[in-house]
């Protein structure tokens, strides 16, 4: 069961240690900028380190806590500027925006869930933790 922790980690941040390269590329910047986002050139590369950082923290389980609290912030403002579904007309795009809408906000549930657990017994949090431990005891 305690191997549940790691696979879940890695699946989970997966998404983000991949897209996160992409928000340094001009077609990511002009998309966003398209979309209204304000000062979308200095706005989505930050998001795109957001995702990186707290992605890999999260994978490994180091400063998990702090890198989930990192994709909250990278979530939040992303979930609601890029996938405002409301906004469309097009019912295939509301369709396709809708469905990226709540992708977003599970996955902004399941950080928040690692924010307060951690990131379980077999994660680098945890090896420092024993460490620490030891060199005390």
């Amino acid at each position: 069961m305690r191997y549940f922790y790691p696979i879940g980690r890695i699946l989970f941040a997966y998404i983000f240690i991949s897209a996160g390269p992409g928000h340094f590329t001009h077609e990511r910047i002009a998309h966003a900028a398209d979309l209204g986002a304000p000062l979308a050139g200095i706005l989505v590369p930050i998001s795109g380190a957001m995702a990186l950082i707290g992605g890999i923290s999260v994978a490994l389980g180091y400063k998990t806590r702090w890198g989930a609290w990192l994709l909250v912030g990278f979530l939040v403002p992303v979930t609601l500027m890029m996938h405002g579904y409301w906004r469309l007309h097009d019912p295939a795009q509301v369709h396709i925006q809708t469905a990226m809408f709540w992708k977003n906000i599970s996955m902004l549930g399941s950080a928040i869930l690692i924010t307060q657990f951690g990131g379980g017994a077999i994660s680098l949090d945890a090896l420092v933790h024993a460490k620490n431990d030891a060199d005390r005891g």
